[in-house]
């Protein structure tokens, strides 16, 4: 069970393989009962029977070598039939389901029979296509491409490994996503693939790619975009509803975004480098001007359209775009008026048919005669580029001909190389021999996608050899798509560049007809690398023999250049030009003054200052910068009183949603209308008052930003609104006023209760009520000055979505008066009498510090509304007492909240009367008591300081305490202080090892939470006994306890008896110990000791473990393995220290063969003359021995981790071999 381990040392993950066996053991019980059982040629016994783990099987046909004389009937018992081969070994796997139950195998039964090579391990591979289309890329035309690239990938790539590719195929009917994840799901859950090649088609490819990221398995592709639609496949306006629904598209094409898709690699080319291409043309012929012509029914047209758009403006290039309905053939004609005013070169994405359709038209319109070029876009060709492809056998042939003179084609660049060609005859024969000669048409080429089918399987293998090769995961789909990304290679396709996006750095070519034979010509190539490079004795045959056409034509695209206009000019027309400008200037003249007088009455009242768009704003929310078309927060009435959102730009306490606005902080509500509606003058002229508003006491309106939920409408009528208020950073009143550890007198309260009375008159002169005040709409700033809000804007809050009738709606409801709670009208609700009664409930909150109503423990928010809405006599109201504060302010909140709106004082009254009111307590100026204040503030902020301070040091002691039960003191102390543990040696140390014996057997009669507290307990008791002897305890690792005397504290020589003590007592403390539910089973132990020298160190920066190293760990651990029951087991060096140190009964065992180390003379420690010396750790441990020994434990049928096992590492052949133990964690293995 050995392996060889570079460092040197024995890892705790090869401790766990010398019980492997066993738990493959384990293994094939569980994986027996759910059916799945081979047999092979090799077992004697034929009823013997053995398991193979789910993820070895495959599903394929045998290969082509095998010749054995097998062929399962069903029905008939495979122990009736044997196979003589000595090449292979063949293997059935049965699912157990059909009418043969396992020994007579039914159709349901059979799953596989095939190859089975000894030793090597073997790994599904998905192949997920189209079939049955008739496109380039079918199923009938990509398997026997594939079958080749698995072929040589287990050959070259994956042999030396011991490990086995085998193909699972399955296909779909059509380029959608109907049945690819379903698909996938099977191949992956059944099969157990660990890639995927394939889909090719985007649709289908999409979910896929999705789930193999979730799976985390690579997935390649030879195409990876949406091809052009069939007819039958066009969707129509359909298409386009749904497009960012099917497929992620933005400037870099699809499937450009690799962030949803961290696994996908694509072999053919990415539609983002298309604009490189055309930017090389343009460049080489001086075009700057530029029309694009696409398709809005076909996925493929409409992307590469719009990516070409895009891309080319971003180069600085004039680009129109037109889309055109291609069942709408009169589109095309419009298409080409509104770009004749704009371009003479135009690109064309669409699709084949509809190229000529084009081309006919322009010919019509006389466009194809050297003054325009058109240059197609025609990626998917499976037929040899010299096809006539403006060759259709109607009427229009010699037209489209003349008319396709003046286009050029941009296609892939297809390989021409003698291996490119062999392997095209390949894969047509064995196309044709698979699928019946139907995969093939006679004139078909073997198109440049099934090549890239073929590089994809190459470059996986690759990253499989390259993976194993450095002993990594190789499944691990995300490290392994890593390592085929950003790398270059020679495929069968030519020079294979795949970016650092995983895409491959496609190459093209651009075709030109032969006006004599008809056909099209490569004339250029484009590599990104190179530029466009010119092929040799090839040129552009440009119709009119002019050469390329002039960006912009001699008079303009419209024909009114100047120099033209005045060439064609005549004296005749001069008069009527001037008359004509005469009345023309005049009545502008008019219009202008007339306008000018309309703008300057509108203006005030239309003025847009106060619109703000989204794009302005930049939210913050709990510290993230989010979109600001995500919906903001709404505050939200709370019953504990506090709006705090979390911690805000630089780490303040925020309560509302926040944005930066121009670079000022702003709070952020958004509220949500019942119906879209349109913001009339009215209402513009009330926000625009709003807006104006300048008071020390009113939090200002920045702006609103109006959006609609309907994204598609194109109407000026919005649903979404978001206010921009002015930000106050201590949150509202009522934050300040439930915030314990805000002090606050009298006088500052009046000083609060003073700004609002001040914001409010102000409102009430200028603009009139508020409708909604409460202690939640007046927002306290920095400064500790109120500042009222949410004001104003009745017609807006009329469309609002009205709230649930809940806990929440009622509680806002606790500041209405009465006569606005009983009110149907919204606008009856809005009054001045009534902020009033609102404000006399705010001076209760202030005075009592509580919500209004607080007394009332015992009614809800529902009933408190109830009884106020009553008018009962006396009215309902908030329970004054004398702790409510002064007599003048429950005066004064009591005259507020009188029954009668007409009892109830104005703001004008109330300002006075607080004016006097404060006067008489003392506040003169509130800048003095704010300054008084702060000082308070500031006292209370180093009592809070002194306590966190305090808290942190005790939060520091208990770490350290952990921190030294898990490292040596010593150590942990270096540690701390930051120091590197420098290794150390110890010429002579004792080393114990103990195991269970029978542990195995105890799991199995155990459960896992019995395997947990049997172990607990037995091992409390080795602690308790470890507490009374110089000793420390390394490590335990499943049932093996590792203790070590003499390191990390030297002790001289008593490292050997404070060892062979603790043995003793360990070994009588398990003669009583007894397993809870297992009383009659004797727990016993094999415990082994050896003295020598040992090197000991911390091992690694995260989780450090103290780790000894060194031959004696290793001898040690022999012992231990090669004792015997209840007997401690002891090394002739031991026995030799022990016998100096005398009184210690030793017994020779004689000679024991030590794995590793030889024959080798042992003794047995059968006890001591001086019992007391490790009986004093019972008297230590007596309370804890007792528990763990009395103390019920369970167990688990499952495997326990392994007991140590020991690596060997030579550095060199002249030096002995060094031998270590690790207690780092075990590994997954």
């Amino acid at each position: 069970m050995e392996k060889s381990c570079p460092s040197g040392r024995v890892t705790r993950s090869s401790i766990l393989t010398s019980r492997i066996p066993l738990l493959l053991i384990l293994l094939a019980v569980f994986v027996s009962t759910e059916g799945h059982v081979f047999r092979d040629k090799y077992l004697d016994d034929e009823s013997q029977e053995s398991t193979i783990p789910s993820q070895f099987a495959y599903y394929s046909s045998p290969p082509s070598h095998f010749s054995g004389d097998f062929e399962p009937r069903v029905g008939k018992p495979y122990h009736h039939r044997r196979v003589r081969n000595p090449k292979d070994r063949v293997v059935i796997i049965s699912g157990g389901g059909g009418s043969g139950g396992g020994e007579n195998l039914g159709e349901s039964d059979l799953v596989w029979v095939g190859e089975w090579e000894q030793g090597f391990t073997h790994y599904n591979v998905g192949v997920l296509l189209v079939s049955g289309t008739g496109s380039s890329f079918d199923l009938e035309k990509c398997a026997p491409a594939v079958d080749m690239a698995l072929e040589t990938v287990n050959e070259v790539y994956l042999r030396p490994h011991k490990i086995r590719l085998n193909k699972v195929q399955n296909s779909y009917p059509s380029c959608d996503n109907n049945l690819t994840p379903g698909l996938a799901a099977d191949m992956r859950f059944k099969s157990n693939v660990i890639a995927f090649i394939g889909p090719a088609c985007g649709f289908a490819l999409e979910p896929v790619a999705r789930l193999s990221a979730y799976w985390n398995i690579p997935i390649v592709t030879g195409l990876g975009d949406q091809p052009p639609s069939t007819e039958s496949e066009v969707a129509g306006d359909k298409l386009m509803g749904g497009l960012n629904k099917k497929l992620k598209i933005n400037t870099t094409g699809v499937f450009g975004d690799k962030t949803d898709y961290p696994t996908l690699t694509r072999l053919s080319y990415c539609q983002c480098r298309l604009k490189l291409v055309f930017d090389a043309i343009c460049k080489k012929f001086e075009w700057k001007h530029l029309a694009v012509v696409y398709s809005k029914n076909d996925l493929f047209s409409f992307t590469v359209g719009r990516i070409l758009i895009n891309g080319l403006k971003d180069a600085d290039y004039e680009v129109y775009g037109k889309d055109i309905d291609d069942t709408h053939l009169p589109d095309m004609d419009e298409a080409l008026s509104e770009i004749s005013a704009h371009a003479r070169i135009v690109i064309l994405s669409l699709q084949e048919n509809l190229v000529r359709e084009f081309m006919l038209k322009a010919h019509a319109r006389g466009y194809t005669s050297g003054e325009w070029a058109f240059l197609d876009v025609e990626l998917f060709k499976n037929k040899p580029s010299e096809t006539n492809f403006w060759q259709k056998g109607d009427a229009n042939d010699l037209a489209a001909k003349e008319s396709y003179r003046a286009l050029l084609t941009i296609s892939l660049l297809m390989p021409k190389s003698p291996t490119w060609s062999n392997f095209s005859r390949t894969v047509k024969h064995k196309a044709q021999l698979a699928f019946n000669s139907t995969s093939y048409s006679d004139d078909e080429e073997v198109n440049f996608f099934i090549g890239a089918f073929y590089d994809g399987v190459m470059l996986l293998g690759m990253a499989l050899n390259e993976t194993l090769t450095e002993h990594g995961d190789m499944l691990d789909g995300k490290h392994v798509t890593q390592r085929m990304w950003n790398r270059s290679f020679e495929g069968i396709t030519g020079n294979v560049t795949i970016d650092e996006n995983g895409d491959r750095d496609g190459e093209f070519s651009i075709l030109d007809m032969n006006p004599t034979t008809g056909r099209f010509e490569v004339v250029a190539h484009f590599v990104s690398h190179k530029g466009l490079s010119v092929v040799a004795n090839r040129h552009i045959r440009w119709p009119g023999g002019n050469g390329p056409p002039p960006d912009i034509p001699e008079c303009g695209f419209s024909g009114n250049d100047e120099k033209c206009i005045a060439a064609r000019a005549s004296s005749f027309y001069l008069p009527y030009v001037a008359g004509i400008i005469g009345i023309f200037l005049m009545l502008i003249t008019i219009g202008v003054l007339y306008v000018y007088k309309r703008v300057r009455e509108v203006e005030a009242a239309s003025s847009t200052k106060w619109r703000i768009v989204p794009e302005e704003i930049t939210v913050d929310n709990s510290g993230e910068s989010k979109s600001a078309s995500r919906p903001a927060t709404e505050e939200k009435e709370s019953s504990r009183g506090s709006l705090s959102l979390g911690t805000g730009v630089g780490g303040q306490v925020t309560f509302v949603p926040t944005a930066i606005y121009k670079g000022v902080q702003v709070a952020l509500r958004r509220i949500t209308l019942f119906k879209r509606i349109e913001f009339t003058k009215h209402i513009i002229s009330e926000i625009r008052q709003v807006r104006d508003l300048q008071h020390e006491n009113v939090a200002r309106l920045v702006g609103i930003c109006l959006s609609s939920s309907d994204s598609k409408s194109m109407s000026e009528k919005y649903d979404q609104i978001l206010f921009l208020t002015e930000y106050c950073s201590r949150g509202s009143l009522r934050d300040v006023l439930l915030n314990v550890h805000i002090h606050l007198d009298w006088p500052f309260r009046l000083s609060l209760i003073s700004d609002i009375v001040h914001g409010m008159n102000f409102l009430h002169s200028n603009i009139g009520p508020h409708g909604r005040l409460s202690s939640s709409k007046c927002l306290v700033d920095a400064r500790f000055v109120v500042k009222i809000t949410d004001f104003s804007l009745h017609t807006i809050l009329s469309f609002q979505k009205c709230e649930p009738l809940d806990a929440d709606r009622y509680l806002k409801m606790l500041w209405l008066s009465p006569e606005h709670l009983v009110a149907t009208n919204s606008t009856e609700r809005v009054s001045l009498k009534g902020d009033v009664y609102s404000f006399g409930i705010i001076l209760y909150e202030v005075a009592l510090r509580a919500l209004p109503y607080s007394t009332f423990h015992s009614l809800s928010p529902e009933e408190i509304i109830g009884q106020v809405a009553a008018s009962s006599d006396p009215p309902f109201r908030p329970e004054i007492t004398e702790e409510t504060g002064p007599v003048e302010v429950r005066n004064l909140m009591q005259n507020c909240w009188a029954q009668s709106p007409d009892d109830r004082p104005d703001f004008s009254s109330i300002k006075t009367i607080l004016k006097r009111l404060m006067k008489g307590a003392g506040t003169v100026s509130l800048v003095d008591d704010l300054l008084r204040r702060l000082e308070q503030h500031a006292l209370h902020l180093e009592v809070l300081v002194e306590d966190k301070t305090r808290e942190l040091e005790q939060e520091k002691r208990r770490s350290e305490d952990l921190l030294y039960q898990v490292l040596p003191r010593q150590v942990a102390e270096q540690l701390l202080r930051g120091e590197t543990v420098v290794p150390e040696s110890f010429d002579a140390v004792t080393i114990y090892f103990s195991d269970i014996v029978g542990f195995t057997s105890i799991c199995a009669q155990s459960t896992p939470i019995q395997v947990v507290d049997f172990l607990n307990n037995l091992y409390g008791t080795f602690d308790g006994i470890l507490d009374g002897f110089d000793a420390y305890k390394v490590e335990t690792i499943g049932d093996a306890y590792l203790v070590v005397s003499g390191a990390p504290q030297r002790n001289g020589d008593l490292h050997v008896t404070e060892i062979a003590y603790l043995s003793l007592a360990v070994l009588d403390a398990v003669k009583n110990f007894e397993i809870g539910h297992l009383p009659d089973e004797q727990l016993q132990i094999r415990i082994g000791i050896h003295t020598g020298p040992i090197c000991a160190g911390v091992v690694g920066h995260r989780m450090p473990h103290y780790c000894l190293f060194g031959d004696t760990v290793n001898t040690s651990s022999r012992m231990e393995s090669s004792g015997a029951p209840l007997k401690i087991h002891v090394s002739s060096t031991t026995a030799d220290a022990l016998e100096k140190a005398t009184g210690f009964h030793l017994s020779p065992r004689g000679e024991v063969l030590l794995k590793g180390k030889g024959a080798m003379k042992t003794y047995w420690l059968d006890g001591c003359d001086d019992d007391g010396q490790w009986q004093r750790a019972q008297k230590m441990h007596s309370s804890g021995s007792k528990e763990s020994i009395q103390t019920k434990c369970s167990v688990n049928h499952h495997q326990p981790p392994p007991p140590p096992h020991l690596h060997c590492h030579s550095p060199s052949t002249n030096s002995p071999p060094i031998f270590t133990i690790s207690v780092t964690p075990a590994s997954d293995e």
